[in-house]
């Protein structure tokens, strides 16, 4: 197998969509005149969470998550071939979301009567697109605790994780005489070590009998997409 690049005479792929219902994404795209295949190749743009979502789960056979980087071609082994009549039957090309994060999906058109697979490379503006997969669920429970005639109250934090957290994705906002409303509300507290899938008890914390707490994505637009996080 071997790429191309894309030239004013050969075939390119145009307007590729794609379109999720449920775990299925569906891919559609504008047929080169003449081609009768493409290779489809899947990178998972968020490797280190989706292998600890679902370990073993690799994109289309490849060897580790990590090969998965943008703008890299694909090994033969990673790339699925698809026919213009599997298309047709299908209304598109059909694939299972699995995992968390997102996917990057690039569609190359196959010169047709070259004998080994010559792919077209093209810029992945026009052959590559990204969509989410899941998001997997984060809950947690602030419990107090307030003696009688101290300053002081008891705070513990509970994590319950569908899948292990890696550092520095969570922390806790600490705002006196309300609740914070985000990490920019109050003062930040990263959790500086990973979490464990299953549910987490964090050792008790003191804070001012008027102090309230709350647990925040330190980036919300980053892992927003990748976690849910939900309160008790």
């Amino acid at each position: 197998m071997r790429y191309i690049e894309a030239g004013p005479d050969t075939p390119v792929i145009r307007e590729l969509t794609r379109r999720v219902s449920g775990d299925v994404c569906t891919l559609q795209w504008h047929w080169p005149v003449g081609t009768d295949s493409v290779y489809i190749g899947r990178r998972a743009l968020d490797a280190h969470h989706a292998e600890a979502s679902n370990p073993g789960a690799l994109p289309f056979g490849a060897a580790e998550p990590e090969n998965f980087g943008a703008g890299e071609d694909f090994g033969i082994s990673e790339l699925k071939l698809y026919t213009r009549e599997e298309y047709k039957a299908s209304g598109g090309y059909r694939d299972r979301l699995d995992g968390i994060g997102r996917y990057a999906y690039t569609v190359y058109a196959a010169l047709p009567g070259s004998g080994e697979p010559v792919l077209v490379r093209q810029p992945p503006s026009e052959n590559t697109v990204e969509t989410p997969a899941g998001r997997a669920k984060i809950r947690y429970a602030v419990r107090e605790k307030k003696p009688l005639f101290r300053a002081y109250k008891t705070v513990r934090i509970e994590l319950s994780c569908e899948v292990p957290l890696g550092e520095g994705v969570l922390c806790y906002v600490k705002k006196s005489g309300a609740y914070p409303t985000g990490p920019q509300d109050g003062t930040v507290y990263p959790f500086a070590a990973p979490f464990p899938a299953g549910r987490t008890a964090l050792p008790e914390i003191e804070v001012g009998k008027n102090d309230y707490v709350r647990v925040f994505f330190t980036d919300g637009k980053k892992y927003g997409q990748l976690y849910e996080l939900l309160p008790e």
